[in-house]
């Protein structure tokens, strides 16, 4: 005897239609929102001679990696090559959709890692929750960026914050919970607030672990490019979707080089942003 089917998926159909019913007007304000801001950052990057803005990567890559001139040449002859490649719009663009969906997802996760390593219930609830988004195949967060807010860059944006926090939010977490408590007892018996003791302690020491969670929230969102294609976001992810569709395969890899240059070039710098004393 077969049992009869739960009704998951009307249930589902019923929340959809009920967010959408109740909170309409907040989704709209969310998707403005955020085309404004890719839109903006995007004008700003393409604003900047292709040129100048060699130039300034270079140097940055140069300073933060404490004058590692061989790196900074690597990254020079990288976006050289994107630009004769003739793929720097849609690399400006992918640029603009990480940077947005990265800090979007640091600026969630990063205070509550924090708020998660300073109370357990808290923590007993991220953990499933966290297992689950990190189980979940990335295709799937397709699904409700779409739903909400149709196809275009704005529902590939929320589908790579959702997509990226996980990472960042355990290891801020764990970078928390991994202070020695020497520290923390020397810090209490100064009379330290609970603020001053994040501030000054807890959060200086477990920059380098916070950093890790930031490169691989990066790594992760640029990771994302090519699937959120699917649902319209533009950039190099969609060429390299046409690449496929068209079975190009010259189309398809010089887009795929362009992001893996770009994603070299963020590991670096966010690698480099701790001082190596701090590492150690």
């Amino acid at each position: 005897m077969q049992l009869p089917k739960l009704p998951v998926g009307d249930a589902i159909e019923a929340l959809v239609d009920w967010i959408e019913q109740y909170f309409g007007w907040l989704l709209d304000g969310v998707s403005d929102a955020l085309g404004f801001l890719i839109s903006g950052l995007q004008d700003l990057l393409l604003a900047i001679p292709a040129p100048v803005l060699i130039v300034l990567v270079s140097v940055l890559v140069w300073f933060v990696t404490r004058r590692d001139i061989k790196l900074a040449a690597l990254t020079a002859l990288g976006l050289l090559l994107i630009w004769n490649l003739q793929l720097w719009n849609l690399a400006m663009l992918t640029l603009a959709l990480v940077l947005v969906s990265t800090g979007l997802a640091l600026a969630i996760s990063i205070p509550l890692g924090i708020a998660a390593a300073r109370s357990e219930p808290l923590n007993a609830v991220l953990r499933p929750i966290l297992d689950f988004m990190q189980t979940m195949p990335s295709f799937v967060y397709l699904i409700p960026a779409v739903i909400f807010f149709g196809l275009g860059n704005v529902p590939g944006t929320i589908a790579t914050v959702v997509f990226a926090m996980p990472p960042a939010l355990r290891l801020t977490n764990l970078g928390i919970r991994q202070v020695p408590k020497e520290l923390i007892e020397v810090a209490d018996a100064f009379g330290s607030t609970p603020g001053q003791k994040l501030l000054k302690v807890q959060l200086p020491v477990a920059l380098p672990t916070i950093m890790a969670g930031v490169n691989q929230c990066i790594m992760l969102a640029l990771s994302m490019t090519v699937i959120a294609s699917m649902i319209g976001a533009a950039g190099l992810g969609y060429q390299v979707l046409v690449g496929i569709q068209r079975v190009d395969i010259g189309m398809g890899f010089e887009a795929g080089l362009a992001i893996v240059i770009i994603a070299i070039i963020l590991d670096r710098i966010t690698q480099n942003l701790v001082p190596q004393h701090e590492n150690q």
